[in-house]
């Protein structure tokens, strides 16, 4: 990789400048004159601040929300790609999507720059790298179902506004999160999602405010965007895979908790059920065996609410 000139450097330093998340907070310059409670009592009012910049982008984020679902229903999938602690944000995000809602293992994808050894460490140029970006979601076999949310905190990763843009290609849904206004995420975005969150408290560590406040969007998209399909019953995680031993506690919970019945009628009703929380709080509401269960969701669309309803 070539050294960038001294021209290529000041060029550099000048363009944070204008990067919102690069700014100096004057809330924290005594931060290190501090002992441990002023510190973090400094961090946690920062971290206050954090709820209110997602707020201010809740419309946004419901447009988002519209568009996942569009693309869940026509078989699509929900991307996120990003850098660093960006695009470990959304790794984790799609993978604790399998399990909460039983969803296939690529409903719900997170690619990083630089693979899977930038999960636990940094792989060089891998962030400025715009061909990567395109190969990343070549290899996945990128499609016009699809809805792709580029995540940076800077708004500015060249990876992700070239994958972002190759999307738009392909006529792709396209989302952009991001921390810093006015930035190439935001430009190229059909759904431009930026929480301004102000100056972290170390400056440029966007791991922290930046990065409470992209999990906390990720977090809305994917869980709103699976209550509008159908998998939830009330407040409940009715389509959890009961894959390990508290996974199974949490579904005879929630069969219980959906239905007011105790332990043995839940229990039983689960195992009748094969693990299926759904039909088994069906079961338990309405009598209908597991067939007839089967049957009253397809008509449903997978809502149980909807199926019970129709009893």
């Amino acid at each position: 990789m070539q050294s960038p000139s001294n021209q290529d450097q000041i060029n550099m330093v000048n363009s944070l400048k204008s990067i919102a998340t690069e700014g100096q907070n004057v809330d924290t310059l005594d931060i290190d004159l501090l002992d441990s409670l002023g510190v973090v009592t400094k961090i946690n009012n920062e971290d206050k601040k954090v709820a209110k910049a997602v707020q201010n982008v809740l419309p946004q984020i419901a447009k988002a929300v519209d568009q996942i679902i569009i693309a869940f229903n026509k078989g699509g999938r929900l991307i996120y790609i990003g850098a660093g602690t960006s695009g470990r944000l959304g790794i984790l995000d799609a993978v604790e999507c399998r399990p909460t809602f039983s969803v296939s293992d690529d409903m719900v994808v997170g690619i990083i720059a630089g693979g899977q050894m930038a999960i636990q460490s940094a792989v060089e140029g891998a962030e400025d790298n715009k061909a990567l970006g395109i190969q990343d979601l070549k290899e996945i076999n990128l499609t016009n179902k699809d809805v792709l949310v580029g995540i940076a905190a800077s708004g500015r990763t060249p990876y992700v506004i070239s994958a972002m843009n190759y999307a738009k290609q392909l006529k792709c849904s396209v989302i952009g999160v991001t921390c810093s206004p006015n930035q190439g995420v935001s430009e190229v975005a059909d759904i431009a999602i930026c929480a301004q969150v102000g100056p972290e408290v170390l400056t440029g560590s966007t791991r922290m405010k930046s990065g409470t406040a992209q999990k906390l969007i990720l977090n809305t998209l994917s869980t709103a965007s699976m209550i509008r399909i159908g998998k939830t019953y009330k407040n409940l995680m009715v389509d959890v895979s009961a894959t390990n031993e508290k996974l199974n506690a949490r579904a005879i919970r929630i069969v219980m908790q959906a239905t007011e019945c105790d332990f043995d009628t839940a229990s039983t009703a689960l195992k009748t059920a094969q693990s299926n929380t759904k039909l088994a709080i069906l079961n338990v509401l309405t009598g209908v065996s597991a067939d007839e269960g089967i049957k009253l969701l397809k008509h449903s669309s997978g809502f149980l609410r909807k199926a019970v309803d129709k009893i």
